[in-house]
């Protein structure tokens, strides 16, 4: 039977058993399929740890640190490194992780300094609500409704594998009316026939998943993406790619090795901030990665801070949740 890609790119990352995050342990750096600016670079790490310093100094009376998949647990080593004996341990430190591979990876990293927690909602409400909060290359793994243009109208991809190949089809999509005013791209005619688009419908349920539960502090977003239209500017198959031993794959390189290669897709910042408007959040900054980075450091510019590489394609959004 035929499933949606989303539910196909759910299971193949996050399914318990066989899904990517729950059987490839190494995952990250040089021996997994992928690298992060924190696994390949301090620079990312020191550059967070003077943003919590700056936070700390606006909001004392918030004493958490929260960090949401934490890969294997290298950034928040560098970021308490950075930060020094004394200026650590003033903060309570906390992981939401939901694959228990990478948990086995961050606690022998980080030892007995953090509180492990599965779900962000429920790590908030355990600590009062009050808590900086940052994710570094999270939301590109959420699974994505995918869309393509085909006889003037959107229509969803759909998938159904057989054996070790898989067919496509596309099927008039579900989104209901309110779904579809959350989402730049209806607003724009593509100008390519077959346009493909992804929507991170699951990313704006996640956040309003546990808003709520955040009363007061900050949080730092970094991840890959741009503004719409300037996100599929010259990108007709849209940004959908998999990753194998360092190996990029496309198109139905996608249905290949399931449950052994990552599949991601880059944020459409113009819909994320959005959201995060809409839930009352007040949004500080938004920049590329190579600012953020040389504003809170004093290293030489080198390919994180190269504005035509990763320093470019990469985002920086800042928001801050004020008790009320």
């Amino acid at each position: 039977m035929p499933e949606t890609f989303t539910s196909f790119m759910a299971r193949a990352l996050h399914d318990p058993q066989r899904g990517y995050y729950a059987q490839k342990v190494q995952t990250i750096g040089a021996k997994g399929d992928f690298s992060t600016s924190a696994t390949l670079s301090p620079l990312l790490g020191q550059a967070i740890a003077h943003w919590l310093t700056e936070e700390s100094k606006a909001m004392p009376e918030v004493r958490h640190i929260i960090e949401v998949g934490a890969g294997n647990g290298q950034l928040m080593q560098t970021i308490r490194q950075s930060l020094g004996w004394w200026q650590r341990r003033r903060f309570r430190w906390h992981i939401v992780d939901t694959s228990e591979g990478l948990r086995d990876q961050q606690k022998q990293r980080l030892g007995k300094h953090v509180t492990w927690h599965t779900d962000l909602s429920s790590a908030l409400q355990a600590i009062g609500g009050k808590a900086f909060i940052y994710h570094n290359e999270l939301l590109d793994a959420f699974p994505v409704i995918l869309l393509q243009w085909q006889v003037n109208q959107w229509r969803e991809v759909f998938v159904e594998l057989k054996g070790n190949s898989a067919q496509e089809m596309l099927q008039a999509h579900s989104l209901t009316d309110s779904e579809l005013a959350d989402f730049s791209v209806f607003k724009q005619v593509p100008r390519f026939k077959d346009q493909r688009v992804e929507l991170h419908l699951s990313v704006r349920d996640w956040l309003r998943h546990w808003a709520a539960a955040w009363a007061q502090g900050s949080m730092l977003t970094v991840d890959y993406g741009d503004l719409f239209p300037a996100l599929y500017h010259r990108q007709p198959q849209g940004t959908l790619r998999a990753y194998l031993l360092h190996q990029r794959l496309n198109g139905t390189d996608l249905y290949l090795n399931i449950g052994g290669q990552d599949i991601t897709a880059d944020i459409n910042f113009t819909d994320y901030r959005k959201w995060t408007q809409a839930l009352g959040w007040e949004e500080i900054t938004f920049q590329d990665q190579a600012s953020f980075i040389k504003a809170r450091t004093k290293s030489p510019s080198n390919q994180f801070m190269d504005p035509d590489g990763a320093g470019g394609a990469f985002k920086v959004l800042t928001h801050r949740k004020l008790f009320k």
